[in-house]
Parts: C-alpha cells; structure tokens; sequence
C-alpha cells in the first residue's frame, strides 16, 4: 500500500489487512479508555507503589480525560484493531517540541500501548512506521518519546533508529524511585 495516511480523515487507516487503526470518537472512547488502561496494566504496574497505577490513570487514561484530548486539534487517538478486535491504543501529539526543537519540529507519540498478548509480533514496528509517515505527512523533522530506562521498550525504539537525547523521570507521585528514570528518545526525518 502506498500511503498509509489515505484514509485518517475517514476514521481510519488501513496499515496491512488484518491491522488498522480507528481514530478515537465519542462512539468508542470507553473502548479506547479500557482497552488502553488493560494494556498499560498488563506492562507497567510493576512501576507503582502497592503496583497501584491510579496517578497515571487519572491523569491520562480517563474518560473526562480523553474527552478533552478529542476536543484538541493537536491530538490524535486511535484504537489499534487486528482483525477487528482492539489490541491497543496510540495518541500522538502532532505539534509538540522539546527542548531546542520547536512545537513545528516535532510530533510526540505519547501512548504506544499494545494488550501483552499481542507484544512482540511485529506490530508494534508497523505502528512506529504509521507514526513516522504521520510526522513526514505534517513535514515533520523530529518524532520524540518516552521510555522506561528499564526493560525492552528502549531496546525497540533503538532498533528502529531512534537515539537517547537525554535522561528525564516520571514525575507523577507514587513511582517507585528505582522505576522513575526515563529516557527522551528522538529520530530525525
């Protein structure tokens, strides 16, 4: 398929035949809020103290939450379906600088969040490939994200040629302190 982006304004992109994303509406944000709380359960509760993940719940996994973001022009949100099934959720913030690179520079992947299940099946190289033709469709020169300086997602990202810019940490409180350490991760265009 030649443009992966052809069919975003119409709710959907089509990224092989079995795997397609749906923009996030009214309509289906509980699925979006469930589906994406399941899958961030299921991969960081280890990063909580009491492996409660209420802070980072309420903060960006919501209903009221999500509701907002739809209402922002700058973000997009997706469901992740596989055979019509949602395995996941993606919101990227389409104008979103950090440090020296400018909010026109740049597009954020905020939340890449696959059910654990489906991890480790190629899916989630295909995302980072909807991502990158999303940011060069914007005529964008940088994506950036956060990882967990612990564990595998570091080691993907930089398969996929994304550098360490810098060191950051998660700062919602109830983080174990041996779990806040991050990394900001980029990739030029």
């Amino acid at each position: 398929m030649d443009n992966p982006l052809a069919n975003t304004r119409m709710n959907h992109a089509i990224l092989n035949n079995t795997l397609t994303l749906e923009t996030v509406t009214e309509k289906n944000i509980e699925k979006y809020v469930d589906v994406g709380v399941r899958s961030y359960c299921e991969h960081y509760l280890h990063l909580w103290e009491n492996e409660d993940p209420a802070p980072y719940i309420s903060h960006g996994l919501t209903k009221t939450v999500v509701e907002r973001e739809l209402k922002d022009p700058n973000a997009l949100n997706y469901l992740i379906n596989l055979n019509n099934e949602t395995i996941g959720i993606l919101k990227l913030v389409k104008h979103c600088g950090i440090d020296e690179i400018s909010d026109e520079d740049a597009l954020k992947a905020e939340k890449i969040y696959l059910l654990k299940k489906h991890s480790g099946k190629g899916i989630g190289k295909q995302l980072l490939q909807f991502v990158e033709d999303t940011a060069k469709s914007l005529n964008k020169k940088v994506i950036w994200l956060d990882a967990m300086q612990k564990g595998n997602p570091v080691h993907f990202y930089q398969k996929n040629g994304y550098v360490i810019k810098r060191e950051s940490q998660v700062v919602l409180p109830n983080v174990k302190p041996s779990e806040k350490p991050m990394w900001i991760l980029t990739k030029k265009l």
